[in-house]
C-alpha cells in the first residue's frame, strides 16, 4: 500500500475541477463551478464544486466528497484504481511502505510515445496520398471523418523509415519505442495497417490494433500490439474507457468481436459496449464486468461458426459467475459493424430487445451438430449440454439449467438428476476455490457496517451520528475493525466527513490499509444505505446480546458457585432477556 507522505503529497496536488470537468459540464458562477448533478436526474444544475475547495457537493441529492469518491462513485473504480490513476493525472510518484517505489525509467516516456504514435498515425492517415487510399476504404465501409477523428483511427505507413525518422525526431530513444511495443529489432512494429488506438480503462493509451485493408498485407487481417507492461491482452476490455460508466450504471454490457464492430456500437449510441481482444477474452475481462455490477451480458459476435463457438466460451465464463447470459442472434453473413451499415441502429435495437437466452443457444447449437433423432443422439446431446450446466459454480444456476435442459429436450428431470444432486458438492468446491482462509461472520458483519460508514456516510452524514448512538469501538469482536472504526470517528470528529486518502493517511500500518482497501473492493446500494446501516447494527446489537446471554449461561452451567451467585447470575440473565437491543429510528431530515 502506500506510503502516508505520498498520499498527504498527492492530497496536496489535486485540483479537483480538473478531475470533475471531463464528466460534468461545469459553469463558473463567482467563487464556484457548477452543473448537473451525475448522482441524480435533474435539469436545475444543483452540483457545486467551489474554487480551490478540494470537495464537491450537491444540494439536490446530497452527494458530497473529493476526487477519490467521485471517481470510485462515478466510474465505478476501485480505491487503488482512483490514487493511482490521481497519482498519473498530476505526477505523483507513490511510494510503498515508506520507500520509493523503483521504476524502470523508460515507463514514462514509453507510455508518451504511445500518445505520440497515435498523433502521427492519425495525421498520416489523413494527410497523405498513402492515408487517402486507406480513407477510400473506411468510407466505402461506412465510415465517416466524425468517426475517424472522434476515434483517433491512423495508418501506419509502407515504409517503414517513416514512422522511425518521426519519432527520432521527436527525441525517442530506442528502449522506451520497444517498451511500448511500436518496434521490434529496431524496426516498426506495425506497417501499412489502420491503426485502432487500444485504451486503458482510465483513458490513456496502451497499445494499438493494426487492421490489414489489403489484399497485399503480410500476416492476418488484426494484429494486435505484443505483451509490454501496460498492454496485458487477456485483461483488456476494448472500448472500455468509452463504455465503463454506462455499464456501471445500467449493470449490463454488449460484448462483440471486433474493435470496429465495438466503435461503430458506441458512436451509433450502444455505449455500454466492449470488444474482446481476438480470442484472449479472459476471466480477469470477465472479473471486471462483475466486479462493476454486471447482471446481464449480451454477446453480439459473428455469425459464422468461430462466433458461435466464441459465444459458448465467453458464455460460459460469465454463467460461471452466475451472470445472466444473451446471444444477439446476427443474420448469416453479419457481423454487428456491417449490420448497423446496413440495417441501422434501430434495427440493431430490436435484436436487443429479443435476445436468445444462453441455453437455449446452447441446445440449438449442439442439435445442429448432434442428429438427436437417435436415442444415442439425442443422450450424447444431452450429456454435452448437461456437462457444460455443471461448470456453472453457483449451485442454484447449475439446478435450474439442469432442470430446463430436461424439460426442453422431453425427458424427466431424473434424467439429469445427478447432477442436480450434485449440487452440494459444487458449493462445497466453489467455498473452497474462493478462499482457504475460515469464514468469519463477526469479520463480515462488521466489515459491512465499516463499509456503509465509508462510502455512504459522504452522502449521509447523519450516519456517523446514528451509528456512533448505538454502537462503540467495544461492540466490535474484531480487533482491526476495532481501530478502524475509531479511525473513521476521529476523522468525523474532525472534518464532519469522511475523505478517503487522509482517511488511508490515519491508519497505523499497512495491514490496516489493505484492510481498507478490500473493505472497498465492495459496491453498496446507496439508496439502501441507511436501511442497510440500521440492519447491520441491529444484527451487531443482537449478536453481542446473545453473546452475553451465552456467558452467564456458560457460568451457571460451569459449576463450583455458591447458590448466592448462582441466584445472581440466574437474575441477570433473565433481566438481560426482558432487554433485547433497540434500534431507534432515524431522526427526521
Amino acid at each position: 500500500m502506500y506510503a502516508k507522505e505520498s498520499l498527504e503529497e498527492l492530497r496536496s496536488k489535486i485540483q479537483l475541477i480538473e478531475v470533475i470537468s471531463p464528466h460534468v459540464r461545469l459553469t463558473k458562477a463567482g467563487g464556484y463551478y457548477k452543473g448537473l448533478c451525475p448522482f441524480h436526474s435533474e435539469k436545475s444544475p444543483s452540483f457545486v464544486v467551489q474554487s480551490g475547495d478540494s470537495h464537491y457537493h450537491c444540494f439536490g441529492c446530497g452527494a458530497h466528497g473529493d476526487a477519490i469518491a467521485f471517481l470510485m462513485n462515478h466510474l465505478q473504480m476501485t480505491f487503488s484504481e482512483a490514487v493511482e490513476s490521481l497519482a498519473e493525472k498530476f505526477g505523483i510518484q507513490l511510494q510503498a511502505n515508506g520507500k520509493e517505489e523503483v521504476k524502470d525509467p523508460h515507463v514514462a516516456p514509453a507510455k508518451a510515445a504511445l500518445e505520440d504514435a497515435a498523433e502521427f498515425f492519425h495525421y498520416f492517415l489523413l494527410h497523405t496520398d498513402e492515408g487517402h487510399e486507406a480513407l477510400r476504404y473506411l468510407y466505402k465501409r461506412g465510415f465517416d471523418n466524425e468517426f475517424i477523428v472522434h476515434f483517433k483511427v491512423g495508418l501506419a505507413p509502407r515504409d517503414p523509415q517513416l514512422f522511425m525518422k518521426a519519432m527520432k525526431a521527436l527525441k525517442y530513444p530506442l528502449d522506451p519505442l520497444q517498451l511500448a511495443g511500436l518496434i521490434k529489432q529496431d524496426r516498426p512494429f506495425f506497417q501499412d495497417r489502420i491503426m485502432i488506438p487500444i485504451h486503458h480503462s482510465m483513458g490513456y493509451i496502451i497499445g494499438f490494433s493494426g487492421r490489414s485493408f489489403k489484399e497485399s498485407t503480410f500476416g492476418p487481417k488484426y494484429v494486435n500490439t505484443a505483451e509490454t507492461p501496460f498492454f496485458k491482452k487477456s485483461k483488456i476490455l476494448f472500448g472500455y474507457h468509452y463504455s465503463r460508466k454506462r455499464i456501471a450504471k445500467e449493470q449490463r454490457a454488449i460484448i462483440v468481436e471486433g474493435q470496429f464492430d465495438a466503435l461503430r456500437l458506441i458512436q451509433e449510441g450502444f455505449n455500454y459496449t466492449v470488444a474482446s481482444q481476438g480470442t484472449a477474452f479472459g476471466e480477469e475481462a470477465v472479473s471486471e464486468l462483475v466486479r462493476v455490477g454486471v447482471k446481464n451480458v449480451y454477446l453480439a459476435f459473428d455469425s459464422d461458426n468461430a462466433g458461435r463457438e466464441a459465444s459458448i466460451k465467453v458464455g460460459q465464463m460469465f454463467q460461471k459467475e452466475a451472470v445472466a447470459v444473451w446471444i444477439v442472434d446476427m443474420p448469416d453473413g453479419a457481423d454487428p459493424d456491417s449490420f448497423l451499415k446496413d440495417e441501422g441502429a434501430n434495427s440493431f435495437m430490436q435484436k436487443l430487445d429479443k435476445p436468445v437466452e444462453y441455453l437455449d443457444f446452447l441446445i440449438k447449437y449442439y442439435r445442429e451438430k448432434i442428429n438427436t433423432t437417435t436415442p444415442a443422439g439425442k443422450n450424447e446431446h444431452v450429456r454435452t449440454i448437461s456437462s457444460l450446466i455443471r461448470a456453472w459454480e453457483h449451485p442454484l444456476m447449475v439446478h435450474e439449467g439442469l432442470k430446463k435442459l430436461a424439460r426442453e429436450m422431453q425427458i424427466p428431470d431424473s434424467m439429469v438428476d445427478k447432477g442436480i444432486a450434485n449440487v452440494e458438492e459444487v458449493t462445497i468446491k466453489r467455498s473452497l476455490s474462493v478462499s482457504q482462509t475460515t469464514f468469519d461472520p463477526d469479520r463480515i458483519l462488521e466489515t459491512d457496517l465499516l463499509r456503509l460508514m465509508i462510502l455512504a456516510g459522504p452522502l449521509y452524514p447523519d450516519i456517523f451520528v446514528f451509528v456512533k448512538q448505538h454502537i462503540t469501538s467495544e461492540d466490535f469482536f474484531v480487533p482491526i475493525c476495532a481501530k478502524v472504526y475509531e479511525t473513521i470517528l476521529e476523522q468525523y470528529a474532525e472534518q464532519q466527513n469522511i475523505d478517503l486518502i487522509p482517511l488511508v493517511s490515519r491508519v497505523e500500518n499497512a495491514e490496516q490499509q489493505l484492510f481498507l482497501a478490500d473493505i472497498l473492493q465492495k459496491k453498496i446500494s446507496i439508496e439502501r444505505a441507511k436501511e442497510s446501516t440500521k440492519d447491520t447494527i441491529k444484527k451487531i446489537l443482537e449478536r453481542n446480546w446473545m453473546k452475553r446471554r451465552e456467558e452467564i449461561k456458560s457460568k451457571i452451567q460451569a459449576g463450583g458457585l455458591t447458590e448466592e451467585e448462582i441466584l445472581m447470575l440466574a437474575k441477570a440473565f433473565d433481566d438481560l432477556k426482558k432487554l433485547p437491543p433497540v434500534v431507534s429510528a432515524w431522526p427526521s431530515s
